[in-house]
């Protein structure tokens, strides 16, 4: 067989004759999964989607087969999930797959031989997995450790009645039915809201009261992160400039499919750099992340597809507006849960998007549809050299906002902060053509902070126009509000470091009944030695 060089991995577990990769067994708190188990408790590993989850199950099911005290079997349980409320496919389905994982550790036919006679004697799905369960647990020459994952991709009766018949057995372990059992999925089994064929509601926690723990997997460590890029280089001589880990680190924190997708994008699909003597420069990063947010990639989707919900929407909404006077007590909290489970934000206080290239992806996903109906050609608002004129976009969208804003804002889901998505839609159809938005916005700020890079040339390391906005909905005193907005504008000028080429705060008014001349000005202000364009909309 053809050896393959090793890469950074972006689909499925980890395979280490093919993946750069961090022990997995170091991502997980092993002792205390083992003192656990030893104490033969159920319990749950959760976290976001493609962090690793089933490699770290795969590495543990290994680890304890190899010490030889148990028979450690995982199966994923997934196939079930489009039977949905049918109990009799989804139960069959889940012994099936334990059976055939069970059958392939043993290399003999024992669970399919189990399964078949239960089948003969008449057990329905309503009691064939604890029967099956029990029936292996007896056979087997030592106690049984199973681990079932995507666990959460079961619904309603089916996943109901998967959770009961495992608490059902509960009692008789470890000598007829499994010493431990452990549920893995993206979300903790107490925040399953379990939605029965016939409407009723069923919480997780009460379907299955007999878990121990919870257990979270983390994200990675700048460490981490550090050390998987440094098998690239230690495979190929291909070295990364030093300043490139803070930026994978900001765009990422840490998010493993994310860290895997920027070190495959910008080592093999970004085809100049396969050649092994370039050296990788944070411009090469910054190429990368833009990449994958433009391409769209399975991971990316299933996020895209989440902000349709309406408990994502609640919570997503008011850090998209930058609220000030959102109260977060009043959040619902299994919402804010549940979004965090996703991996969409951390429970940081106060609450924000879990990583930039996120941060990135969600005011783009949600004004996609505004910018592909935009007339407006980017070509108008560039200069001879490159660079964009600012002013001559901002007065465009001055007027475009008079003439649409009503029609437009009310196409926007998350409407709180549709004056500032329809901006943002506007730049990014401008800057699309060649350059960077950094945005920055967050539950209680008050504002959105972006952050326009436009490069002059094709090339790296050539020079560069860069532009801050602040935008800002009116709350309160037109003429405050403006001084505070300078204030800001000329901080965060000061924050991104470097040379600013200009600074704008857009101010949007929102006063009911108010004339469109009134919204409708432009003047420049002066602050902190600092030139700032300040618009009225």
């Amino acid at each position: 067989m053809k050896q393959v060089a090793k890469f950074f991995n972006t689909a499925g577990p980890i395979q280490p004759d093919l993946h750069y990769n961090v022990d997995p067994l170091k991502r997980i708190d092993l002792e205390e999964i083992e003192l656990l188990i030893d104490q033969r408790k159920y319990f749950v590993l959760h976290a976001p989607r493609q962090t690793g989850k089933t490699t770290c199950l795969l590495a543990l099911r290994d680890y304890l087969n190899a010490r030889g005290e148990f028979i450690a079997v995982y199966a994923n349980i997934e196939a079930g999930q489009a039977a949905r409320n049918d109990v009799e496919r989804v139960v069959r389905s889940t012994v099936s797959a334990i059976a055939n994982r069970t059958d392939m550790l043993l290399d003999n036919d024992l669970a399919t031989r189990i399964v078949r006679n239960l089948t003969e004697q008449g057990v329905g799905g309503d009691s064939l997995l604890t029967n099956f369960l029990r029936t292996l647990s007896e056979s087997l020459p030592l106690p049984l450790v199973l681990f079932l994952d995507e666990i959460d991709s079961l619904v309603g009766d089916g996943l109901v009645s998967v959770l009961r018949q495992v608490r059902a057995g509960y009692d008789q372990r470890p000598a007829r039915f499994p010493q431990t059992i452990i549920l893995c999925g993206v979300r903790d089994v107490r925040d399953y809201r379990i939605v029965l064929s016939n409407q009723d509601i069923v919480t997780g926690g009460s379907a299955f009261n007999i878990k121990a723990e919870s257990l979270r997997l983390g994200n990675l460590t700048r460490d981490e992160i550090h050390d998987l890029y440094m098998q690239h280089t230690e495979a190929t001589g291909q070295e990364f400039d030093p300043g490139c880990f803070p930026l994978i680190w900001t765009a990422t924190e840490g998010q493993p499919w994310l860290v895997n997708a920027l070190g495959y994008e910008v080592t093999m699909k970004m085809r100049e750099n396969r050649d092994r003597s370039v050296r990788i420069i944070p411009e090469m990063i910054y190429r990368a992340q833009e990449q994958i947010i433009y391409r769209r990639d399975t991971h990316i989707d299933i996020l895209i597809d989440k902000l349709r919900e309406d408990r994502v929407r609640r919570v997503i909404g008011p850090m998209l507006a930058s609220e000030t006077d959102a109260d977060e007590s009043l959040m619902p909290q299994d919402d804010v849960q549940y979004v965090a489970d996703l991996g969409l934000i951390t429970l940081d206080k106060p609450r924000r998007i879990a990583n930039a290239i996120y941060r990135e992806i969600i005011p783009r996903e949600l004004t996609w549809t505004t910018q592909s109906g935009l007339v407006q050609q980017p070509e108008w608002y560039f200069n001879p050299d490159g660079s964009i004129c600012m002013e001559k976009l901002l007065l465009d969208f001055q007027q475009f906002f008079r003439q649409n804003a009503d029609a437009w804002i009310e196409r926007f889901d998350y409407k709180e902060s549709a004056p500032q998505l329809l901006l943002q839609a506007f730049l990014q159809w401008v800057i699309d053509v060649g350059g960077y938005i950094d945005r920055e916005y967050g539950l209680g700020r008050g504002r959105t902070d972006l952050l326009i890079t436009k490069p002059l040339t094709p090339r790296y390391g050539g020079p560069f126009q860069r532009i801050v906005l602040e935008l800002k909905i009116l709350r309160g005193s037109i003429e405050p509000t403006i001084q505070k907005g300078l204030e800001q504008t000329a901080r965060y000028m000061d924050k991104c470091g470097g040379f600013i080429n200009e600074g704008h705060f857009i101010l949007f008014d929102r006063t009911p009944g108010k004339a469109w001349e009134e919204k409708i000005w432009h003047r420049i202000e002066h602050y902190g030695g600092k030139q700032i364009g300040v618009w009225g909309m």
